[in-house]
């Protein structure tokens, strides 16, 4: 086969540091992930959150590192946010990784954009500790809850 064809799609989640609520224009934030992430040749296709955390469904490149492009996203929209707050905004350290099946984008995207009214019923631990086990990450409950979405890159499942 003379060419190369990939499609890796990816559910990433990452909150505020000690989730505090500091989003307070999440449409310019995700203004700010498209505008950092199309330099990065990576696509989002959805993107939501709350006040305290962000989803993103991206298309990423075949050839860059779900860590390096994680570590674009987070330090240049960090930037940006303390630009427009006037400092005091940071990431939590880590962030979820989740692959995503091309069957189920639709879903995905349904889901993220619709984040204020999942968190209506459940806290972001909740749903973040129900979002590993259904995609079958291998977690401690306490770890997670504790420090959602703290750790390592989380695309490997078990």
């Amino acid at each position: 086969m003379s060419h190369t064809y990939t499609l890796n799609l990816l559910h990433v989640v990452f909150s505020t540091k000690n989730r505090a609520p500091l989003i307070r224009n999440l449409g310019a934030l995700i203004k700010n992930f498209r505008g950092i992430a199309r330099n990065k040749n990576i696509d989002v296709l959805a993107a939501g959150g709350t006040a305290n955390h962000v989803h993103l469904l991206l298309r990423m490149p075949p050839v860059r590192p779900v860590s390096e492009s994680m570590r674009d996203l987070k330090a240049n929209s960090s930037r940006y946010m303390n630009e427009v707050a006037g400092g005091g905004f940071a990431w939590q350290d880590g962030y979820a990784a989740i692959s995503v099946s091309p069957s189920q984008v639709t879903a995905v995207r349904r889901y993220i954009e619709d984040q204020e009214r999942h968190h209506a019923r459940r806290t972001y631990e909740q749903e973040f500790t129900a979002w590993l086990d259904k995609s079958g990450v291998a977690h401690e409950r306490d770890a997670a809850a504790d420090a959602a979405p703290t750790g390592t890159d989380m695309s490997t499942q078990r």
